[in-house]
């Protein structure tokens, strides 16, 4: 496993889902090359503790010379790519952002590296490119009818992916995981937001009348699952990476007013998004044959562990670099 696991790319290694991974490898003595555009969702503070265990290269994955001179002097054998932009409310206001950096940037690691004979691309994908469903779990084989246009920028991104395999016989495995939750994630995603609401002592704001439903799956157990992939997954293949535990959006918000003992009318209902999914849910046996993975972590014991993060790092959480 050591050789190997010996010459990693992280890309959006300083991100949310990234730096779980980054800090996951260091824990295991493992080192690697951390590409981050350090955008308002990258902090280099999420891999503070994985000090000495990586090179970070402030670098846009769109910049194809940027990206070329970092493959030319690193040589890496197997790349991570976590970087995108990733939040729906976001890519409503502005898609051309996430057109760019989700489909081009993908491209150019993708051609890069083809250059440079990398032999494993490993391209972090979504459950959102699915869309929603009513009843039942989407299979990896499924249609993908993404919603929103971030969902359909990774949508394509995951198509371009599949197009390299069979086309130049491309070296990549698909993750698509489930919505990730934990320490260090952005406050512009549900939990994080209604966390610091909830210690901001305002109204929780929270979609239509919350009853969306999600698959909360724990940041850290998403980073074993990924490494579990790439150990023992084979190239070509596509994963689905799913807790198994879903919950209404309107539940979560309550788990948490619960938690900190706020005042229960701390939910302040709001206008709907456009294209909001009703309900995402993976089948994820596959992986979990494949890897011999699952999650480790219940909703409850992560929800607790999140909270308890943020009280003790209530200033990067208020940050206002994260709006």
């Amino acid at each position: 496993m050591r050789k190997k696991l010996r010459k990693i790319i992280v890309t959006g290694g300083a991100g949310f889902i990234g730096s779980a991974f980054v800090r996951l490898l260091a824990g295991l003595d493992r080192s690697c090359i951390v590409i981050d555009k350090l955008t308002y969702a990258g902090d280099v503070s999420r891999i503070r503790e994985a000090k000495g265990k990586y090179r970070l290269y402030k670098t846009d994955i769109c910049d194809k010379t940027g990206i070329d001179c970092v493959f030319r002097k690193e040589k890496p054998e197997i790349i991570f790519h976590f970087a995108a932009e990733s939040h729906v409310d976001r890519s409503i206001c502005d898609a051309a952002p996430f057109m760019k950096t989700n489909i081009k940037g993908t491209q150019v690691l993708m051609d890069i590296s083809r250059k440079y004979r990398v032999k494993k691309f490993v391209f972090i994908s979504t459950d959102e490119v699915y869309g929603d469903i009513k009843k039942g779990s989407f299979k990896e084989g499924s249609p993908l009818r993404p919603s929103s246009p971030y969902a359909a920028s990774k949508a394509a991104a995951d198509l371009l992916v599949q197009s390299y395999i069979r086309t130049y016989d491309f070296p990549a495995i698909i993750i698509r995981p489930s919505n990730n939750y934990g320490p260090w994630q952005c406050p512009e995603k549900l939990i994080p937001l209604a966390i610091l609401k909830i210690m901001r002592g305002e109204k929780v704001p929270v979609y239509a009348k919350g009853m969306n439903i999600r698959e909360w799956l724990y940041v850290d157990d998403c980073a074993r699952g990924i490494l579990g992939i790439i150990i023992k997954g084979k190239t070509g293949q596509i994963y689905n990476l799913g807790s198994g535990r879903e919950k209404r959006n309107i539940e979560v918000v309550r788990m948490l007013i619960k938690i900190f003992k706020a005042d229960k009318e701390m939910i302040k209902f709001v206008a709907d998004r456009p294209g909001h999914d009703i309900r995402y849910s993976l089948d994820s046996l596959k992986v979990r044959k494949a890897a011999g993975w699952s999650p480790v972590v219940t909703f409850e014991e992560g929800l607790q562990m999140t909270a308890l993060w943020s009280i003790l790092h209530k200033r990067w959480l208020l940050k206002e670099s994260h709006c």
